[in-house]
């Protein structure tokens, strides 16, 4: 399952998805870390690894090409069925988060999407256009990451949605709730980083 493309004229198949997104450059056991603990925490079917064409908050220097990365977020999955990496964003043409959201939400009506982050993203997520809609868009699951937690909950957006946030004894049913609801996952933290990765290969 984890080779088979996403249609990306939908689905009819209900499901419970995770999405986890990122410019995946390279993928790294890190991420197979926070998908593997998305899915037995949140009791999820699948999770979705979306590979970006390109953050925009982030620069295009030292970018791979997007063939390179998707093949290693596929090598990254191991082949897990439940696992899944895609390129979709670049068949729509959508470059921010929330606009993918709102294509996703229109051509997989019946899946039941959460939206997955590491506790960094969580830090500087109001600089992400439209991120008060993302919240409100789908349920959010942030899990703990390197130095980064404790600080996290202590920004914009943690405060701005202070009163949607669950108690981590809750996870298993985010995904039933309406937006906005959003968990935080103290959770064993992983070493992985692939700005690491790449300063390793630099010579």
């Amino acid at each position: 399952m984890s080779r088979r493309r996403l249609n990306p004229w939908g689905e009819p198949r209900r499901a419970r998805v995770g999405l986890l997104g990122g410019s995946f450059n390279p993928a790294h056991e890190g991420h197979r870390h926070i998908a593997l603990l998305a899915l037995r925490l949140l009791q999820l079917d699948e999770v979705w690894l979306l590979v970006s064409p390109q953050n925009p908050l982030k620069p295009v220097d030292g970018m791979a090409p997007l063939p390179e990365r998707l093949a290693s977020a596929r090598a990254m999955t191991g082949g897990h069925p439940a696992l899944r990496a895609s390129t979709i964003e670049t068949e729509w043409g959508t470059r921010y988060t929330a606009d993918t959201l709102a294509v996703l939400s229109r051509r997989f009506p019946r899946i039941r999407f959460v939206w997955l982050m590491g506790a960094d993203n969580l830090a500087g997520f109001h600089r992400w256009l439209r991120w008060e809609s993302i919240f409100r868009s789908v349920p959010v699951a942030i899990l703990a990451r390197g130095p980064y937690s404790a600080r996290t909950l202590g920004s914009r957006a943690a405060h701005r949605f202070a009163a949607s946030r669950l108690p981590s004894s809750r996870a298993r049913f985010l995904w039933q709730g309406p937006a906005p609801a959003w968990v935080f996952l103290h959770t064993r933290r992983h070493a992985a980083s692939s700005t690491a990765i790449r300063n390793r290969r630099d010579p």
